[in-house]
């Protein structure tokens, strides 16, 4: 039944072309990212202030928390892939969206360090089914040449959620952190739920082409299945044995040691080291998400339109440099510096990402792909907000642990310099590398 009416409202919308149905995928898939961020996400450094205040908790603890749910991304991520390759992204976020929904819920309840971690690693599952990993896997294959523009408008709900950060301050302070945790379970369920059942796998099982390309001469919405081109595609064999595959991954690591540590530390830093209120910090955190936003939709289009390797190697460093403005402000212009900086760079960079893979790699194996690449990405996620609290812990403050990152984000450059598109195994005697 569930199948029936999803067929019937593809080719209601194949009968009105005015709409690729694949927007409708992307609409959905930036709503379950701003429902992640404003809840989760970015809102963790709200949290993160107090459950310090309550517990007395060390960053270093509180930091590891965050770096648990990227930890649990990267080890799960082969089987992450392998279910969207073989389930679809639809089944797979529903799963996801039940199972945040009740870590939320879990989290709302926790005492000691123990239930903390349990109910993160719980709400981490959920997060990495429901999240990013899933909603790119259906941009890329819903869109060919508009992908880095549709993997950038899916990112506009992170962005949305970010900006939405004050509305989550406001509910901590109305009705602490475990009223507004258990509620945001409730929310994630009942509006996620219905999100998760536009999410389509592939358009040729609806009769259409990738873009909202033609799917026939005639024109005539016929649900017939149409052959995928899977000519050029790597498999994931293939792709782990090229260079390209590992500077990518470790480029990618290394712009997430940086916006992994703002996610969990940022607040924390303009508290303690600029003297911000909670409310004011949040507010940086909007004008951040902001620029994250402007830089992802702009970020989209360059990224259909010119070298992405090239866009990549710039905005880290654009992040390096963003950093070190911030380890060492000593006024509001020094943070704006670094919210603009960082801002956009993190918007420009992350539509790149994926997109760049699909284009050197292909769609056939995609969720597979990515899985693996998570393994290495997480050395970023983790060890980012590790290493500033880390550092705060032993010194007081944050400006070494940040200007390290800010190292690390520079060294990203250079793996994107090396990154090279590979030729496929089976043309690379009768083409060059480009």
């Amino acid at each position: 039944m569930a199948e029936a009416t999803s067929r019937t409202a593809v080719e209601r919308t194949r009968r009105s072309p005015r709409i690729f149905f694949g927007w409708w995928i992307i609409a959905a898939g930036a709503g379950l990212q701003m429902m992640q961020a404003m809840f989760l996400g970015q809102a963790y450094g709200a949290y993160v202030v107090l459950l310090r205040e309550e517990f007395g908790w060390s960053k270093t603890m509180l930091s590891a928390a965050s770096s648990l749910r990227e930890a649990e991304s990267g080890i799960l991520g082969p089987i992450h892939g392998w279910m969207l390759d073989r389930m679809g992204p639809r089944a797979v976020a529903r799963i996801g969206v039940v199972i945040l929904g009740i870590g939320f819920m879990l989290f709302s309840q926790v005492n000691s360090p123990l239930t903390f971690y349990g109910a993160f690693l719980v709400m981490s599952v959920g997060g990495s089914m429901a999240g990013y990993m899933t909603v790119t896997f259906a941009a890329v294959h819903w869109f060919e040449r508009r992908r880095a523009t549709a993997i950038s408008l899916t990112s506009t709900g992170f962005a949305l959620g970010g900006m939405a950060v004050p509305i989550t301050v406001l509910l901590l302070e109305w009705l602490g952190w475990r009223g507004t945790a258990f509620l945001s379970g409730v929310l994630i369920m009942a509006i996620g739920l219905p999100l998760t059942q536009v999410l389509r796998h592939h358009p040729h099982d609806y009769g259409l082409h990738p873009d909202g390309d033609r799917p026939d001469d005639t024109g005539h919405a016929s649900m017939k299945a149409v052959p995928r081109s899977t000519a050029g595609d790597f498999t994931l064999g293939e792709a782990v044995r090229q260079p390209a595959f590992w500077w990518i991954s470790l480029g990618h690591a290394s712009a997430l040691f940086v916006v992994s540590s703002m996610g969990v530390h940022l607040i924390s830093h303009l508290r303690e080291s600029q003297g911000y209120s909670l409310g004011q910090a949040s507010t940086i955190v909007f004008l951040l998400t902001l620029l994250f936003m402007t830089g992802n939709i702009s970020g989209g289009f360059l990224g259909d339109r010119v070298n992405k390797r090239v866009l990549l190697v710039a905005c880290m460093g654009m992040h390096s440099a963003g950093l070190l403005i911030l380890s060492h402000a000593s006024n509001v212009w020094m943070v704006v510096a670094f919210t603009l900086i960082h801002g956009l760079a993190w918007g420009w960079r992350g539509p790149q990402m994926a997109a760049i893979r699909a284009d050197y790699f292909g769609r056939s194996s995609f969720g597979k792909i990515m899985g693996v690449s998570n393994m290495i990405i997480i050395i970023g996620t983790i060890s980012g907000p590790l290493i500033a609290g880390y550092m705060y812990d032993r010194t007081g403050n944050y400006r070494l642990g940040f200007d390290i990152l800010a190292g690390i984000a520079l060294a990203g450059s250079v793996f994107f310099i090396l990154a090279r598109r590979p030729a496929h195994p089976r043309r690379a005697a009768s083409e060059p590398r480009g």
